[in-house]
């Protein structure tokens, strides 16, 4: 390669030393610059700028801006110093006049790096006489503090972290229809001593939330707060819809919550009130007290480490509260240990204060001189378009009379009125129940799908509270509802509902003291009980309990309990309508019996107050009439009126125990069975029952002679 003379290339250098001497000067110029600039506003405090910064300030935010007083904006040395005296900055025009914003004075300082990438970091803010009116349009969807376009959306309120400061005399309106929140919050004078706060400042606060008066007390206590940053020791106490809220701790900043460390004790007459004041809808408690810690992560407002109690039951666990558009969503996982179920009945739709004073009778109410059992609290689907909700929920043991609950477990889950329990599962006397319900609130009146299931359970645990005997019982029974309904509480989504209820029971015993009776084998029942025998198992061989629920109105299809000596028959239905009852149960012996009262037992009355007639009038008018055989003809021909043949038809088990319908029911020897019925009531449109039809519908069932 050839070698490069000496002199060649040699003009490129000195342009190379031009351009790096005009880059120095450049530099040195603009550095320049900012020191002249720099040590004018130093000087001037940067005064000569208060009409710039009043047409600039009010062309952009499109409101009046002034200063009636004293103006300073200038670096010192290098945070940006802002002072204004009598600084007044006007409402929007849909607001109706007014200032958004005002004080006597105005004075802080500014992070300038922060400030420039619009973080907007306050290491030093002192107000005095200021007044600020912050709300929202009726529509919500503007603000008075985002400036520009009256017409565009409103902006969430960002407050800029403020590291220490003093307020005097300073007083701040918040109104905010979504949350129906009107409040007025004082700050009190306060005094500093150098950098450091010589008191606390304290806070006031009164208004109303979602209808209910609320007051704040609290001071922020900051003595190690200097304009470096540090700590400040938070203390308030709120008092809101019959509940009081204690909280302790530290905060980053007087105006900045995300990192806070609180401690936070609630008590009160009802949790349901303090969720109410957020606009999310839980079921009603008793008086409860509650501890824990809470936090702010951005949009998160989360509590964790709850411990507590309400009415008889515990509580535990976390939930976080997330601000976000258009819903505000609940998480939570939560247990308790131990859940009475008196706290319990609001869960369902109960009156809670009725249930706490009358205990299981405060769940009854009368209309039209009937008892109804059947909760009837409405549905809030205005209060469910506020909020989401992810809850998961646990409990160890229900605390109730003959009601063996434990292991309960519940996901809950709302997205915009469509609310989910599912799965909701506990156990019941070694058996499990496991239930999907969807309410479909989206609709008018909300759906309702109902589908629970009863894993196959020991009759004698489950019974044990109804006299049976749980030694000697080894029948099972399991069970499935489905049903599809249309209202906004309980009782109205049942009374209009379809679908089946099915009971089935697989062989086994079942052994109680009164079993007999039940069957009204006469000659049995007196034979046990002379040879000491009345409690023996009866050998169940299958059974079904089965209905078709049709516009409320549920009607046997079928009722059919094979035993070792007896088949078990049943007609009628019960209305969830108005509740009331009409099932009438015959036992036909298998074999010849000497003694048989071949009429049923009669079970009538309401969910509330069901009645059960053993002796019904067919049994007595039977008895009448062996008693006039008796007397015409011979002692003797009496006995004829209870004699029972002995002709009943055993059962298929396997439509049994597939829980079919009445027309699919068969006989031992498969031939279709036209003693259970088709699956109808003999009912009115009011679900009361005609007495022609169901005098009819009872002789054919009956046989009687």
């Amino acid at each position: 390669m050839a070698e490069l003379s000496p002199t060649e290339g040699a003009p490129d250098a000195p342009r190379r030393r031009d351009w790096r001497r005009i880059a120095i000067r450049t530099l040195i110029g603009i550095v320049a610059a900012i020191v002249l600039a720099w040590l004018i506003l130093f000087v001037t405090k940067g005064r000569f700028l208060k009409g710039t910064f009043e047409r600039i300030a009010s062309s952009q935010s499109g409101r009046t801006v002034r200063v009636a007083g004293d103006f300073q904006f200038y670096f010192n040395p290098i945070d940006l110093k802002f002072l204004a005296e009598g600084l007044s900055v006007s409402n929007p025009a849909w607001a109706g006049g007014g200032n958004l914003f005002e004080a006597k004075k105005l004075d802080s300082s500014t992070a300038t790096l922060t400030f420039l990438f619009g973080r907007r970091r306050v290491n030093w803010l002192e107000l005095d006489g200021a007044r600020a009116d912050l709300h929202w349009d009726a529509a919500r969807k503007r603000n008075t503090w985002t400036f520009g376009d009256p017409n565009k959306s409103g902006k969430k309120l960002d407050l800029p972290v403020v590291r220490s400061g003093i307020f005097r005399d300073t007083q701040i309106r918040y109104r905010d229809p979504q949350f129906l929140l009107d409040g007025t919050f004082d700050l009190d004078t306060t005094i500093s001593e150098g950098t450091q706060f010589a008191s606390a400042i304290r806070a006031t606060g009164r208004g109303t939330v979602r209808g209910r008066p609320f007051r704040l007390t609290g001071q922020l206590q900051s003595p190690n707060a200097t304009i470096r940053g540090g700590q400040n020791q938070l203390t308030a106490r709120i008092e809101v819809a019959r509940s009081v809220a204690i909280v302790a701790g530290t905060l980053p900043g007087p105006t900045q919550l995300d990192g806070s460390n609180l401690a936070v004790r609630l008590r009160g007459a009802n949790l349901a009130d303090v969720f109410a004041v957020l606009g999310i809808v839980t079921p009603d408690t008793r008086t409860y007290r509650l501890t824990g810690r809470m936090t702010k992560d951005g949009p998160d407002w989360k509590f964790t480490r709850l411990k507590g109690v309400f009415g008889d039951s515990d509580l535990a666990g976390s939930l976080t509260v997330t601000q976000r558009e258009p819903r505000l969503l609940l998480t939570a996982d939560l247990t308790s240990r131990r859940l009475d179920i008196v706290d319990m009945s609001a869960f369902v739709g109960y009156d809670l204060e009725r249930i706490e004073a009358q205990g299981a009778a405060g769940a009854i109410v009368r209309e039209g001189g009937a008892p109804r059992l059947l909760p009837d609290a409405r549905l809030n689907v205005e209060a469910l378009r506020n909020f989401d909700a992810k809850v998961r929920y646990k409990v160890g043991n229900v605390r109730a009379r003959s009601l063996p609950v434990s292991n309960v477990d519940l996901t809950l889950d709302l997205n915009d009125r469509l609310l989910k329990l599912s799965p909701l599962t506990f156990a019941m006397a070694r058996g499990n129940v496991a239930s999907d319900i969807v309410i479909d609130a989206r609709r008018r009146p909300a759906v309702t799908d109902y589908d629970i299931r009863l894993s196959p359970t020991p009759m004698g645990r489950l019974l044990a509270g109804w006299g049976v005997e749980e030694a000697g019982t080894t029948g099972t029974v399991k069970a499935r509802v489905q049903l599809t309904g249309t209202g906004d509480t309980v009782h109205d989504s049942l009374a209009a509902s379809n679908g089946r209820i099915a009971i089935i029971l697989p062989a086994g015993s079942f052994w109680t003291r009164n079993v007999q009776l039940s069957e009204l084998d006469l000659g049995t029942f007196a034979q046990k009980m002379f040879e000491g025998k009345l409690k023996e198992p009866v050998r169940i061989n299958c059974g079904l309990i089965g209905f078709t629920v049709r516009q409320g109105v549920a009607a046997a299809d079928p009722i059919l309990i094979d035993t070792q000596k007896n088949v078990m028959l049943g007609r009628g239905g019960f209305s969830f309508r108005n509740e009331s009852i009409d099932l009438a149960v015959r036992a036909d012996s298998k074999k010849f019996s000497l003694f048989a009262g071949q009429s049923p037992v009669g079970i009538g009355g309401y969910f509330a107050a069901p009645r059960y007639s053993v002796l019904s009038p067919e049994l007595l008018g039977r008895a009448g009439a062996g008693l006039g055989l008796a007397t015409v003809v011979t002692p003797l021909a009496g006995v004829l009126a209870f004699v029972d043949p002995g002709d009943a038809k055993g059962a298929a088990c396997g439509p049994v125990l597939a829980g079919a319908t009445a027309r699919a029911q068969r006989t031992t020897k498969g031939e279709a069975r036209d003693d259970v019925g088709r699956g109808t009531t003999a009912k009115a449109e009011d679900g009361r029952s005609n007495k022609g039809e169901r005098k009819e519908q009872r002789k054919k069932f009956l046989g009687i002679f």
